[in-house]
């Protein structure tokens, strides 16, 4: 029988409550924490397989992340009323994970390897996705899986020039600064973060604080480990045959006439033949050459004759320095019909973006545990297989494109005017056209512009560029604009985005154990370097945003007392309705009385307009008015002032002189002016059509 003994440690991190607890559930998983934030509770397992797949030339890890709706007391929506496919959100907190613990893995390793997180208790105020990180880092420290060394993350605000460690929702809406950071107990290995144009001083600060709230997780994860005391598997890594590898080695000659090249097709065409080449050459020599062993070994000599390349010449593969952007060039309004377009290239990496502007009825509704929102702002990317010259299938977005496309929304979404600025939705499609490194800064390029084609009012340009590094035994080499064999044979990925006056977004991804701070304020430096001429190209393409683009709805956004809801809409509807018919301008109107109005032209949403604020008007005695008639008898006549907001016409109130019959004089749908001649303590009004006296009872 299994042994069931809850091992627990607990401690104070930010003033709030951390507890890690094991050995008492899900006991079949190679390890399994429950971690504690709070209220936030995540179960965090990980599982390896038994032995290793030695015919893949890649590390078979898989991570998962899954919001319980219980968790918060709800019940799934749909008609199965169970947990779906991953939403987006899930899908980027499972890669936040996966970037994080991916490189502590050891090279070779070829275990497959499965971590699934799921959500059980989530108390509204601690985000969940740090819990199930840390998690993640505790399940597998206790487990068997041989991880060499501890990790943890924390998030970090930016308040009223104060740092707060793991800050809440509500601190979260007020800060300056959104920083996920992931690292050992002396570099980091992950960094998400998004801001509102912080400068690199508080960056840097921020991940030193980050640094500081690391090595307190680790210490508790450490103790557990220390407690569960369970022994790391000894597992077999995929190592090169020496001889093999030395065959390659001694065509480097070939490798370099190869890979030395600036134009990315040209260089990929040569690779592609030298590999199928060396592939034959080799059989003849090794009969049992292994294919995926071939891959990894050909893909490990092109790794060390760029790197060396490099560290020789003092030149990257295309020719250019180490700092060295790729040549540029930026163009808006580059379609018609669309509300707003814009291209942006760079080297041989093309991304062609647009924006469609909407109503309130247009928005995203965010249904996750502890969140409800309405999302005005999106930004979804796109990379058809015709970018890489590749012919794959087409499934929907992979977990990569919505991790971009989060990312550029992230570097962006800090510019965005409020809704009482522009009350429009905004969809942001950005569509690679060509991709050899970094499609998503170039993305974020691409928006920016076509945002300012749109209309929409940001304040400022958003550009971004991706920084490589490579490390050797003496220095380390950062490189500005990563093209794509840069990214794949280099040590780290760092996304940079943001204005002139301050960063909007990083991204941070490392192959290596780990990047010190001290390289990261140097990646930071040269980025801006770098992000100054890539605005410079952008303010030459569109210097501000035009006029709201002819193509786009007229949308005016209007408050409605609450109590006035129901008679704007009408019995049924039918008041939004006739006004809709009548002006071709919709209306949308949220629970708390704020309304979208929206229409193809001015006159009609104007039109619209007047009409719903004449039905919540409350109008004063003497007050003059337009009135359309809608029912006469020989006696009185009802009058409609807006729609479904009626009152009573005597006859006597009609003309000074005698009127024997009013439907002699007046018919249904003639408009009149009126005045309020009274109002009874229910609202109802009589009007007047004579001519209004100086004093008025």
């Amino acid at each position: 029988m299994i042994e069931r003994r809850r091992i627990e440690v607990t401690g104070t991190i930010a003033g709030k409550k951390v507890t890690f607890q094991s050995g008492f559930l899900a006991l079949q998983a190679n390890g399994a924490v429950l971690a504690r934030f709070g209220d936030t509770v995540a179960l965090s397992t990980v599982l390896m397989s038994s032995e290793p797949k030695l015919d893949i030339d890649f590390f078979p890890l898989t991570v998962d992340y899954e919001e319980k709706s219980y968790a918060v007391g709800k019940i799934p929506g749909g008609f199965f009323k169970k947990e779906g496919r991953p939403t987006d959100a899930e899908i980027l907190k499972a890669r936040l994970i996966d970037r994080s613990i991916r490189p502590m893995f050891p090279d070779g390793m070829r275990n497959e390897v499965q971590v699934l997180n799921m959500i059980l208790a989530a108390d509204m105020e601690n985000p969940p996705d740090i819990v199930a990180l840390n998690g993640t880092a505790a399940a597998l420290a206790v487990s068997d899986i041989p991880i060499p060394e501890l990790i943890a993350g924390v998030r970090v605000g930016y308040i009223d020039g104060q740092y707060v460690l793991n800050p809440t929702f509500e601190e979260i809406s007020e800060s300056q600064l959104d920083l996920v950071v992931a690292g050992t107990r002396e570099s980091i290995v992950m960094i998400e973060a998004g801001a509102a144009e912080v400068d690199k001083e508080v960056l840097i600060g921020g991940l030193k604080f980050a640094q500081d709230g690391i090595r307190q997780i680790i210490d508790l994860i450490e103790e557990l480990k220390e407690k569960v005391g369970r022994p790391k598997a000894e597992i077999t890594v995929v190592t090169f045959p020496e001889e093999q590898l030395d065959f390659l080695r001694n065509h480097e000659d070939r490798f370099r006439a190869a890979l030395i090249t600036p134009v990315k097709q040209e260089r990929e065409k040569a690779v592609s033949e030298l590999k199928k080449a060396l592939f034959q050459e080799m059989l003849e020599v090794f009969p049992d050459l292994d294919e995926a062993m071939f891959n990894l070994m050909f893909g490990e000599v092109e790794k060390e004759v760029v790197r060396a390349y490099m560290k020789s010449t003092r030149k990257r593969v295309d020719g250019r320095a180490f700092g060295e952007i790729r040549p540029l060039y930026a163009e808006s309004n580059v379609l018609p019909k669309v509300h707003g377009s814009g291209l942006f290239i760079r080297g041989q990496t093309q991304v062609l973006s647009t924006v469609t502007l909407g109503s309130f009825s247009d928005v995203q509704f965010i249904d996750a545990i502890g969140l409800e929102e309405f999302k005005r702002f999106m930004h979804q990317y796109d990379f058809p297989p015709f970018s890489t010259g590749e012919i794959k299938p087409r499934r929907g977005p992979s977990r990569r494109e919505i991790g971009h496309g989060a990312l550029v929304e992230r570097a962006l979404s800090y510019l965005i005017p409020s809704e009482e600025v522009f009350p429009y939705t905004i969809r942001v499609v950005s569509e690679v056209l060509e991709s050899n490194g970094s499609t998503s800064m170039a993305s974020t390029c691409a928006s920016s512009i076509a945002l300012m084609s749109a209309g929409v009012p940001i304040a400022r340009h958003v550009g971004g560029i991706a920084m490589g590094l490579v490390e050797y035994d003496d220095e380390n080499v950062v490189l500005t604009d990563i093209q794509g064999l840069e990214d794949h044979l280099g040590d780290m990925d760092f996304k940079v985005a943001g204005t002139r006056d301050g960063i909007t977004a990083l991204q941070l991804d490392v192959k290596v154990k780990g990047i010190s701070v001290d390289t990261l304020d140097k990646a930071i430096d040269q980025a801006e370097v770098a992000r100054s001429k890539i605005l410079d190209v952008l303010y030459d393409a569109i210097p501000s945003p035009r006029p709201l683009s002819e193509t786009a709805p007229r949308i005016v956004k209007i408050e409605i007392p609450v109590d006035k809801i129901g008679e704007v809409i009408g019995p049924g509807g039918r008041n939004v309705k006739r006004i809709t018919q009548e002006t071709g301008a919709s209306i949308d109107i949220r629970e708390d009385g704020v309304a979208f109005v929206k229409g193809l032209t001015d006159e009609s949403v104007n039109m619209a307009k007047q009409q719903v604020e004449m039905i919540v008007k409350d109008p004063e005695v003497g007050e003059e008015l337009t009135a359309r008639v809608v029912r006469v008898t020989p006696s009185y006549a009802i009058v409609e002032i807006a729609p479904g907001k009626t009152g009573l016409l005597h006859v006597s109130e009609v003309s000074e002189t005698r009127i024997r019959s009013l439907e002699d004089v007046l018919s249904v749908g003639q408009t009149i002016k009126v005045w309020v001649k009274e109002k009874d303590g229910e609202g109802r009004l009589r009007f007047s059509a004579k001519e209004k006296k100086s004093e008025t009872h």
